[in-house]
């Protein structure tokens, strides 16, 4: 018998092709389901094998996020958080990796008392476990829930399973089902093509799974008619007016908007028998930031100095900074992509010609390092503004080791293990690491600021918590001499006694941290240090 409750769960699923934007359809729903007061959690399944995206290749997955508990995540996850607002846990994300290995490691205790392990009922009674784990203290009214990859896929076969099976467990009318899909357009034969989204829809109701809602994708301004939406609803088996249109936008903090004018909220809580009679409270903020970043006052060019420039998914949390901080300030921020190998080769301080900030993203590796210290050279004697995000910080303080200090050959022990000043070093706590998944300091720490500094003018208070990850830090041993010379402590862990964040004082305004400040920036609640940033590019500018 399906269960009597008023939990809800949403579960967004995706067809055709992946990156149609199923993350932000779920993130632009948790928006509009919190604004009209509802408590909402979002998670994601992905069918990767992999544990976690934590040694994975930013070009094979984008961005690591991390969240507060350490947790490695995809960066769907940072969508999730930027959008409602919330800092999310380990529960939030799964992966089949790490459902495969959590149901193997039980076998071999002996906690099945030798069964014979299979997919049903094994693997999908853990995946259901794991979905229900977010909302265990059933502390939220809905659950949205998004399914990476595309129906058909064979990896992602256990999760729809799991999924059709908790539809029927926890009953029909506290379930709902959203698939997103793509109305390509032919440009020979003039027109939206349904045939794909049809097929999807097949393929997922072979599979025992139906959906409530159809979410189509629409590109370069051909959008979905009333005769296509006839059509779809026809020939998918889904009511005409649950048929809606997610278009091409200039930013994704439009979505929200775009569904909330077409009735997607509403829809969705009237088919889920939810009871709300709340207006919304964050539609007027989220239009008004709209208009701000369509018709700023002020633009102001960034230069962002990486190395994995080809993918700008690396830096999506950064990119995403940029842009609340942007319309915080009515300015648009351009970026200019400086690849920092490059800079390496061919030493041309032209490149920053029309640069009014730069940015040191972090990374790792040798690759790129020498151009990114180049880059902070050029901002420290050029008084640019600058900020320097975890290995970016690094670079800052190999740069002044180098050049103020004039210890020269300075450098991190991640990059010449026999450098004669090690002015960046191996933590130690992390010596003794093996295994690279999820053993780098991970997560939110405290950090104490030093009233006279930028930091604390940007946070207006002195303990802050923010998130790591890396392995390496400031070399104690050199903390008295880098300050000596002029690069200020500012910021520190004082239990691990660790450096957080170093400052230029008589700069315009110079800043590197070892945590990464992009990964708490929300489209309501922009990042201090990013606003700050930016409000120092454009006083450079003017």
């Amino acid at each position: 018998m399906p269960k009597k409750n008023n939990k809800k769960n949403i579960f967004v699923l995706g067809g055709v092709i992946s990156g149609l934007g199923k993350g932000i359809v779920a993130a632009s729903l948790g928006y509009l389901l919190k604004s009209m007061g509802m408590k909402v959690t979002i998670q994601k399944l992905d069918p990767y094998l992999n544990v976690d995206p934590g040694t994975m290749n930013p070009y094979q997955h984008g961005e690591v996020f991390v969240l507060d508990d350490g947790s490695e995540t995809d960066l769907d996850l940072g969508h999730y958080e930027r959008f409602i607002d919330e800092s999310l846990t380990k529960n939030n994300t799964t992966s089949s990796g790490r459902v495969y290995w959590d149901v193997l490691e039980r076998e071999r205790r002996g906690d099945y008392l030798g069964d014979t392990i299979q997919v049903i009922p094994h693997i999908t009674n853990e995946i259901k476990r794991r979905i229900k784990s977010v909302n265990k203290s059933n502390k939220f009214d809905v659950v949205i829930t998004e399914v990476g990859g595309t129906v058909g896929d064979i990896e992602g076969q256990p999760f729809y399973e799991a999924i059709r099976q908790m539809i029927l467990e926890e009953g029909r009318s506290n379930s709902l089902v959203i698939h997103t899909t793509l109305l390509p357009f032919i440009g020979a034969a003039g027109e939206m093509k349904t045939k794909p989204t049809q097929h999807s829809v097949m393929t997922l109701r072979a599979i025992g799974l139906a959906p409530d809602i159809l979410v189509c994708r629409t590109q370069h301004n051909h959008h979905l008619t009333n005769k296509l939406k006839k059509k779809l609803a026809l020939f998918c088996n889904v009511e005409h007016d649950n048929v809606f249109e997610s278009p091409d936008v200039d930013t994704i903090y439009e979505i929200p908007l775009v569904l909330y004018n077409q009735g997607f909220d509403k829809t969705i809580i009237n088919k889920l028998g939810i009871k709300n009679s709340k207006k919304h409270s964050q539609i007027k903020y989220l239009d008004k930031a709209i208009k701000t970043y369509k018709s700023p006052k002020k633009q102001v060019t960034i230069a962002m100095c990486g190395k994995y420039n080809s993918l700008h998914d690396a830096y999506k949390s950064i990119l995403e900074a940029f842009i609340h901080s942007g319309i915080d300030n009515d300015a648009q921020v351009n970026v200019k992509w400086i690849d920092t190998e490059q800079i390496e080769k061919d030493i041309n301080f032209k490149v920053f010609d029309g640069i009014d900030g730069i940015l040191i993203p972090g990374g790792f590796g040798y690759r790129g390092i020498e151009g990114k210290i180049i880059a902070t050279q050029y901002a420290r004697e050029n008084n640019v503004p600058f900020l320097g995000i975890c290995l970016g910080m690094q670079c800052a303080v190999i740069e002044f080791a180098r050049n103020v200090c004039n210890l020269k050959k300075s450098n991190s022990t991640e990059f010449d293990r026999r450098t004669n000043h090690p002015v960046i070093d191996l933590m130690p706590a992390q010596k003794k690491v093996i295994d690279k998944g999820a053993t780098m300091r991970l997560g939110k720490y405290s950090c104490t600021l030093s009233k006279k500094s930028n930091s604390y003018q940007a946070y207006g208070k002195i303990n802050i918590n923010e998130r790591h990850r890396h392995r390496y830090e400031v070399n104690n041993r050199y903390r008295k001499q880098l300050e000596k010379q002029g690069l200020s402590i500012t910021g520190v862990n004082k239990k691990l006694d660790l450096v957080e964040i170093v400052e230029i004082q008589d700069h315009n305004w110079f800043v590197g941290v070892q945590f990464h400040p992009e990964l708490k920036s929300r489209i309501v609640n922009v990042h201090p240090l990013f606003k700050d940033f930016i409000s120092a590019a454009i006083k450079f500018k003017s």
